[in-house]
């Protein structure tokens, strides 16, 4: 524990160097054509960035606002800039690309380099707003307007290793929108700065099992088997998988045989679990069988119109008349 403490000090000092290199102007900075929203958080993972990234899109769509999200494409095989095929696979795209893609209808891009995503985004589309996917430690991209999620758990968290956030709190401090979820307080928030309230609920599809296996790969499962307990589901077994797992026959192999020994009546997991699913030999006759349901996070923001506003006079273009 002090090794790790000694270690999250010098990560705290190389994050605050860097920081304010940036800040000095002493680090470059690429520019797109097109305005920049980025969405991020302050953590390593499940703070609900893909799920906002889609509602946000959504609220665009809804007042007839073009747009494209810039992803980096965590865990895919492929490399360089490619525009998403929503009915590709996670191992070209990554997992939350192609599930933006697909819910949302709209054009992703997936780039190591976001700003070489935004200029083939450009090139194909020209230029309009960017959804910058994960955007908030990638300063290399300049943004004209920074969204941050902010979970119960990062106030009182500490930095990698020995936590899980990636810059401390004061970092907020660059942030030109704060999005709290649940009832995490404001009052270790920097002063002055816009916050808004998210709900989130999940919803589960044609749940016809009683007793499912309930499995996931993410970055937060306890959060996720809380709320399916919250839905009155009763899991016969939960099992975690690593964040962005790589699905192979041989865990459909493991979960059958878990699922037999605990007599469960089927299976649930997320839709970014189902994406990469997709990817293993025999997926579809395993699914059919299988009684397998989806839960997916739904999301409701506090006064939507406002936000979408603020962030409109913030990236320079007309605000909507709702």
């Amino acid at each position: 524990m002090i090794l790790e403490r000694i270690f999250s000090g010098l990560f705290g000092a190389g994050v605050a160097l860097r920081n304010s290199m940036y800040d000095r102007g002493q680090r470059e900075v690429t520019r797109l054509q097109g305005p920049v929203v980025s969405i991020g958080n302050i953590s390593v993972g499940g703070a609900g960035k893909t799920p906002f990234t889609i509602l946000l899109g959504q609220l665009l769509k809804q007042h007839g606002i073009p747009f494209d999200i810039l992803s980096r494409g965590y865990g895919r095989q492929t490399r360089g800039a490619h525009i998403v095929d929503p009915q590709g696979t996670s191992r070209d795209f990554g997992d939350e690309p192609l599930l933006m893609a697909r819910k949302l209808g709209v054009e992703v891009v997936v780039g190591e380099s976001r700003y070489e995503a935004g200029v083939l985004a450009e090139k194909t589309w020209g230029p309009r707003l960017h959804l910058l996917d994960d955007g908030f430690q990638h300063r290399q991209l300049a943004r004209q307007f920074d969204i941050v999620l902010v979970s119960p758990e990062d106030l009182d968290d500490v930095l990698l290793p020995a936590g899980r956030l990636r810059e401390p709190l004061s970092s907020l401090s660059r942030a030109n929108a704060i999005v709290v979820t649940g009832d995490t307080p404001t009052s270790k928030l920097p002063a002055g700065k816009p916050v808004w309230r998210l709900s989130r609920e999940l919803v589960i599809e044609k749940m016809d099992s009683l007793r499912p296996l309930v499995f996931c790969g993410i970055a937060k499962p306890k959060n996720f088997f809380t709320q399916v307990r919250a839905l009155g589901v009763t899991p016969a077994a939960e099992i975690t998988f690593r964040d962005h797992h790589r699905y192979r026959p041989s865990d459909l192999t493991r979960l059958d045989r878990i699922a037999n020994e605990m007599k469960a009546d089927g299976f649930l997991t997320t839709a970014k679990d189902a994406i990469n699913l997709e990817n293993v030999d025999g997926f579809q006759m395993w699914h059919r069988h299988s009684c397998l349901c989806i839960a997916e996070p739904t999301l409701e923001l506090e006064n939507p119109h406002a936000f979408l506003n603020e962030m409109m006079i913030n990236v320079g273009l007309p605000t909507t008349n709702d």
